[in-house]
């Protein structure tokens, strides 16, 4: 058995891995913790929010640093240590694999900055905020800030795991062209959208 083989398989099993942590917990922010939270009265937020987000938060920022740190080995051993690195016919600008990959990464790079470096400081402030009953008059913007930025991250993720998919090496493959990238990232921002403004603030409101 081939080691190169054995290493990518490790490296792809965590990236996966941490991967579904972190979107599946992106999604849960977006699409249901949102709503309920916002329906919650001060003293119930004040109760809930500072046990559920910081063990949620936890898991969703390592979760996000996992999936980034994998990805990048992935890339660096398969396109750089094995093979060809930006160009030629295996290479990341060179191939339809690589150009849906290098969109995947890209836009997985700008999410796990944006979890690190935006949303998880705001957080910091606003459950503080919150379990010591405080509304400053920044509050709101930071609380905004956090949102927003979230809900960007859950706009890329959508077509972020289609470049995932498609240039993971699987057939049929899809050629990488300008129409096929606004397809995808339509398709994308549209299924986004109607998940959290369409589709999430009524689910199971009327269950069972």
């Amino acid at each position: 058995m081939d080691f190169n083989d054995v290493l990518q398989a490790l490296f792809r099993w965590i990236h996966i891995v941490a991967g579904i942590a972190w979107i599946g917990l992106l999604y849960f922010f977006n699409l249901i913790n949102a709503h309920v939270t916002a329906a919650l009265q001060p003293p119930t937020r004040r109760e809930v929010v500072p046990q559920l987000m910081p063990r949620t938060l936890f898991w969703f920022r390592w979760g996000a640093m996992y999936t980034f740190v994998t990805g990048l080995l992935l890339l660096i051993w398969k396109y750089f240590i094995l093979g060809s690195g930006f160009t030629g016919d295996a290479g990341l600008f060179g191939s339809s694999a690589g150009l849906w990959i290098t969109m995947g990464a890209l836009f997985g790079t700008i999410m796990w900055f944006n979890v690190w470096f935006i949303i998880w400081p705001a957080q910091q402030k606003l459950i503080t905020w919150v379990k010591e009953g405080q509304t400053p008059p920044e509050q709101p913007a930071v609380a905004k800030r956090a949102l927003y930025t979230s809900r960007v991250n859950t706009f890329l993720s959508v077509p972020m795991l289609f470049g995932m998919l498609a240039g993971a090496g699987h057939h049929p493959s899809i050629t990488f062209n300008l129409l096929w990238l606004i397809i995808v990232l339509a398709l994308g921002f549209g299924l986004a959208y109607y998940m959290i403004f369409k589709f999430a603030s009524g689910v199971a409101k009327t269950w069972p």
